[in-house]
């Protein structure tokens, strides 16, 4: 068991470690003002929107920037402090901090894939409503942002290694 979790740990610091550049670079062009990021990088965000169909990222709707303004002042200064824990391994500390984040990003990121499975486009966007499956394909980038943050609470509440009781040391 101890092998599985740590291999989880291992899946759990890259997620976090990966997650700082993807916020910075992607995320937060949904929140910032275009003229901080280089030209290619809107290129990047204008393609992936585009060929993706993602309509919520090309021109995000305010319940969707909250999402991003969470991940933005909440989230960002959690993935450092996870991916150490993480890296390290075996730190008890990151369970409740954990378990707060899992739960949190799982029930956004649902509202999210619930919106792209059987939400309408916008009238006003610039992508096209896509067909089933192409709302399929997106899904399959988002998901990991589900499956992941779920396998973090599953770990940090049923792992011995996370969930025993730390005994208190008398005086």
């Amino acid at each position: 068991m101890a092998a599985v979790t740590r291999l989880l740990e291992w899946v759990f610091f890259f997620y976090f470690f990966s997650h700082i550049p993807i916020t910075l670079v992607i995320d937060l062009q949904a929140l910032l003002p275009a003229s901080w990021y280089p030209q290619q990088l809107q290129d990047l965000i204008k393609w992936y929107c585009v060929t993706f169909k993602d309509y919520l990222m090309l021109d995000p709707p305010p319940w969707f920037k909250s999402f991003i303004y969470c991940e933005a002042i909440l989230q960002l200064p959690f993935f450092p402090v996870a991916a150490y824990a993480f890296f390290k391994g075996g730190c008890r500390w990151i369970r409740t901090p954990a378990i707060v984040y899992s739960s949190h990003v799982a029930t956004t990121v649902l509202a999210i894939l619930a919106q792209l499975l059987f939400g309408d486009v916008p009238k006003t966007s610039q992508v096209d409503s896509p067909t089933q499956e192409e709302r399929l394909t997106l899904l399959s980038v988002y998901a990991p942002y589900l499956v992941i943050p779920l396998l973090i609470l599953l770990t940090m509440l049923f792992s011995p290694q996370y969930n025993k009781e730390e005994k208190r040391k008398r005086k």
